[in-house]
């Protein structure tokens, strides 16, 4: 009997090892596929994007590995701009958060414009793409020449995109969003509409 529970608790160790952290950013050594599409079920309704990899490859590889390990449940969309973005892309794990942003991705050339439903990641500087996404609400071409390169575009449900709470526009704080979570969120701007999951559609 004792045999018995040693092997199941070093069988329990051995799995446990095998699987990251929680708070771990993991990137793929494979690429993305080419093409796919990803179901966002949000608190407003549901809208799905897809992703093109000869849009941005470094881009899409990135996309695919935060919705693959479901970085995106749960995020506000904490900067709404009307005619402008919705962006989102901030885990309640602040050590999550953490962990992608040490592993910045090398910008893409821009081959799409920043057209209205397109999807692309959020930037300071050049190199810098992490884990911050944002919606184009409108066509936005000013951003093109800023650089920001687009990795999909909106297929389904742009009126649930069209719909998310604006009223706050720029108050939420990214930084404290990124090390308090959505506590910070919740009690300082409950009226921000979230994504219950993004996943991958098969």
């Amino acid at each position: 009997m004792r045999t018995l529970i040693a092997v199941l608790l070093a069988s329990i160790c051995l799995a446990c090892a095998d699987t990251p952290e929680r708070h771990v950013a993991v990137e793929s050594s494979t690429p993305a596929p080419n093409s796919f599409k990803v179901k966002f079920e949000t608190s407003r309704g549901t809208f799905v994007v897809q992703l093109n990899r000869d849009w941005s490859p470094r881009g899409v590889d990135r996309f695919h590995d935060l919705v693959a390990q479901h970085f995106f449940d749960e995020n506000r969309f904490f900067r709404v701009i009307p005619g402008y973005i919705a962006q989102f892309g901030v885990n309640n794990d602040p050590k999550l958060n953490t962990s992608w942003e040490s592993k910045p991705i090398r910008d893409d050339p821009r081959l799409q414009t920043n057209a209205r439903g397109t999807i692309v990641f959020a930037s300071d500087t050049a190199n810098t793409r992490a884990h911050g996404v944002f919606v184009n609400i409108s066509d936005n071409p000013n951003l093109d020449r800023q650089g920001f390169t687009p990795v999909g575009h909106v297929v389904e449900g742009m009126s649930v995109v069209d719909s998310i709470y604006s009223g706050y526009r720029e108050k939420p704080n990214y930084h404290l969003l990124e090390t308090l979570g959505n506590s910070y969120a919740n009690r300082m701007f409950p009226k921000l509409d979230y994504i219950k999951t993004a996943t991958l559609i098969p």
